[in-house]
């Protein structure tokens, strides 16, 4: 396995509105990992992914993503994503979404199956995605992400609405993916999640606050979880600032 990072992000900046939303964010993803983007909603979680994927206006700095620009061809089937807002079809079943899916992809037909068993959606997926919960929906947007077994997984808060039974399964699986050499970015803003991260990026108003392994960063902030973590690492920039 390459010992390059699977992504690299150098002094990245974003402007919306002719207003600056990421300011210069630098950090690596070893590759094999479960990094985590967490921060309250608002603080740029989204916009950092549409990057990594390359689909994101950027004003200056350089994504490197699997060893390419991000958005390069060459990444189509290498990077999955799963986007906050479900991206399937609603007038279609889950399975009827996959196959299609998996044909734009190049995916095998077989993989329909498989990521409709790993996201636990075998009860439905000849339902169509508009009769579907919310949770459903969001497993099976998170289906379509994983076809074709891609190296690197870009999922923008892939638990959300998802009762607690469900979370843990899902965070099984991103843990089983990584052990057979997928790499996973993976946002929240909820800090419970904080821990299952072999990494963390922790993001506030579209700055990079710290990075570093959940028990590092505690340690770091004489803290005893990660919530009091985040809190401190805000107390400290803000007097820093002062």
């Amino acid at each position: 396995m390459s010992s390059s990072p699977a992504v690299s992000v150098q002094e990245l900046r974003v402007e919306r509105g002719g207003r600056e939303v990421l300011h210069g964010l630098t950090f690596d993803v070893p590759r094999g990992a479960v990094v985590g983007l967490l921060g309250p909603s608002g603080c740029g979680k989204t916009t950092v992914m549409r990057a990594l994927v390359g689909v994101q206006l950027v004003k200056s700095g350089q994504v490197t993503v699997l060893g390419e620009d991000a958005g390069s061809p060459g990444l189509r089937d290498r990077v999955g994503y799963a986007t906050q807002s479900p991206a399937v079809y609603a007038d279609l079943t889950v399975a009827e979404n996959l196959r299609y899916f998996a044909a734009v992809l190049g995916a095998p037909r077989g993989d329909v199956d498989r990521v409709i068993a790993q996201v636990g959606l075998a009860g439905a997926r000849d339902q169509p995605v508009a009769t579907l919960s919310g949770g459903q929906h969001n497993r099976a947007n998170l289906a379509v992400a994983l076809l074709g077994s891609p190296e690197l997984l870009v999922l923008d808060e892939p638990t959300v609405g998802l009762d607690p039974v469900l979370r843990e399964e899902l965070w099984t699986l991103f843990r089983t993916l990584a052990g057979r050499g997928t790499t996973l970015v993976v946002s929240s803003h909820v800090m419970d999640e904080a821990a299952r991260t072999d990494r963390l990026l922790l993001m506030r108003e579209g700055r990079l606050l710290a990075d570093g392994a959940p028990g590092d960063l505690r340690e770091r902030t004489g803290t005893a979880d990660l919530e009091q973590a985040f809190l401190h690492l805000i107390n400290e920039t803000a007097g820093s600032a002062a």
